[in-house]
């Protein structure tokens, strides 16, 4: 399936669409002022600046759904990416990412790139599987976005192809990412 069509909201308030990115290869990514993952703003600021000649988009969802880690409004949360991380990538409008209210975009991406556990052979994976199995052992029977900075892969045709949970450094995402471009 592809993503295409479906429309979204800047985080200045103009109106945007999903289409506007075909033949892009993206990383659509939740994302969220006041987490532990924050500094991956840095991260993928340096993907978007090595590889956006070449065709990569990415593509922000601020979202307060995790911890409430994301209470300010569009403004502040653009103004604090910018001045903080230099953010120059798009940024939308706050959203939700999961549950009934999610946002179109985000239910086709957990449709087509379901949960497939954590890694727990990888030090952030097995500290994520520890705290779900004790805070939240219902989450794990989901396929739902489980907290802030998912990343999702999509290839130029607008076809998810790969699914990375939050500790996953957006660092870790260049050889995929190249295998696109």
């Amino acid at each position: 399936m592809s993503i295409y069509n479906i429309p979204l909201e800047t985080i200045q308030g103009q109106a945007a669409n999903t289409s506007d990115y075909d033949g892009k290869v993206l990383i659509v990514v939740n994302t969220a002022s006041k987490c532990g993952f924050t500094p991956q703003y840095e991260g993928l600021e340096a993907l978007y600046k090595k590889y956006q000649a070449q065709g990569l988009e990415i593509l922000g969802f601020p979202s307060n759904q995790f911890g409430g880690q994301e209470p300010g409004d569009n403004t502040e949360v653009e103004s604090f990416c910018q001045i903080n991380y230099g953010v120059s990538f798009p940024l939308f409008a706050k959203t939700d990412v999961k549950g009934n209210d999610a946002h179109p975009l985000y239910k086709t991406l957990i449709h087509d790139a379901p949960f497939q556990g954590f890694n727990t052979e990888d030090q952030g994976g097995a500290r994520f599987q520890g705290m779900f199995e004790q805070r939240m052992p219902e989450e794990l029977k989901t396929d739902e976005v489980k907290w802030n900075f998912t990343k999702f892969l999509v290839n130029r045709q607008g076809q998810v192809v790969s699914r990375f949970e939050s500790y996953a450094t957006p660092e870790s995402l260049t050889a995929d990412i190249e295998k696109l471009l």
